[in-house]
């Protein structure tokens, strides 16, 4: 039996509560559908800027039997610390989700990348250690290794940040290490590494790459590849970011606390490599896929050329196993993307 397999027994015998910021959002109602279906109370703090109550109900249908009666959904704003006092109030675990993501978003508008992203989370460790959470997970990001070229990523190098976004993550990470020092608090962060999935959505001007070409390939037409393709990302399905969080959140190893994580899959895969595996798993709905091929453009700024994690620090603190490959996340992700609720929301 794995760690996440034993922590999952272990919260179904002894229920929790738990906050989950960003709930409505694509990895945050995954959190939520998951927690809900180990039997746990969760409440959800969400503004619905990028997340939606379609998620949300999702999640909920997905929680089994009584999830409706053990979820409460605030609807508020992480800039606001009344409201996350309110959210905190009674919370045993907090999963810090909430942020303004995209690179190019940040680029364009760095001061509500930085409101959302550093006020907000600060907001967050204010109200969790006031109402005595156990342990707050967060959120970072691989953007923040930032220039530094050595591949794999391991945790401990780090260059210097490219965009606006990798800052506040980054800032969020020397936060969370000032507080765990000056409080006590216990706070994990988990650096995501591209992750895609069911529910991320493929519509507005900062969509993640993997929703943008599902959807442009089933409706037929070519989708664009910025550079020429040989960028490389390490991908990561969502359920693997889930089982991070839940070990992150309960994981007893006592140098697992005040760390921070990488959360990946471990392999790297080409722009050039990750549109033909979409492109043929779209031709399994639409054959007439197969033929389209991508539309080069410019390198965009502050894109980072390569990224692979080394998880090994994840799996020897937290119990980390990432369950799922690329090409079975894609598989799982082209069954939702492809049907019609999702067709209809991305027409």
């Amino acid at each position: 039996m794995t760690a996440y397999e034993k922590t999952t027994e272990q919260l179904r015998r002894a229920p929790e509560t738990w906050l989950v910021t960003g709930g409505a959002g694509f990895i945050g109602s995954h959190l939520v559908e998951t927690l809900l279906r180990l039997g746990q109370r969760v409440t959800v703090l969400d503004n619905f800027a990028t997340g939606s109550h379609a998620n949300l109900e999702a999640a909920a249908a997905g929680g089994g039997e009584g999830a409706r009666e053990r979820l409460a959904v605030i609807d508020g704003d992480i800039r606001d610390l009344d409201t996350c006092r309110r959210a905190c109030a009674g919370v045993r675990y907090v999963l810090h989700q909430a942020a303004l993501g995209s690179v190019p978003r940040s680029l364009k508008d760095p001061i509500t990348s930085h409101q959302t992203n550093v006020d907000g989370f600060l907001n967050v460790l204010v109200a969790a250690r006031e109402a005595g959470a156990a342990r707050v997970v967060y959120a970072s990001s691989s953007s923040v290794y930032g220039d530094h070229p050595g591949l794999p990523k391991v945790e401990d190098r780090i260059g210097r940040q490219l965009s606006p976004y990798a800052v506040t993550k980054y800032a969020d990470e020397l936060y969370a290490g000032v507080f765990g020092r000056a409080y006590g608090q216990q706070l994990v962060g988990l650096r995501y590494f591209n992750v895609f999935g069911p529910r991320q959505d493929p519509n507005g001007p900062y969509a993640a790459v993997m929703p943008l070409w599902f959807s442009g390939l089933l409706r037929g037409e070519s989708v664009v590849i910025y550079g020429d393709g040989e960028t490389s990302r390490d991908f990561c399905y969502v359920a693997n970011v889930v089982q991070a969080n839940v070990l992150a959140a309960t994981a007893a190893h006592p140098e697992a606390v005040g760390e921070v994580f990488n959360v990946a899959y471990g392999a790297r895969t080409t722009l050039n490599e990750l549109h033909g595996l979409i492109r043929a798993e779209v031709a399994r709905f639409r054959p007439e896929a197969a033929l389209l091929e991508p539309t080069y453009r410019e390198f965009r700024p502050g894109d980072v050329r390569h990224s692979l994690a080394n998880v090994s620090k994840a799996h020897r603190l937290l119990g980390y196993e990432p369950e799922y490959s690329v090409r079975q996340g894609l598989r799982e992700a082209a069954e939702w993307y492809a049907s019609p609720s999702s067709m209809a929301r991305s027409a």
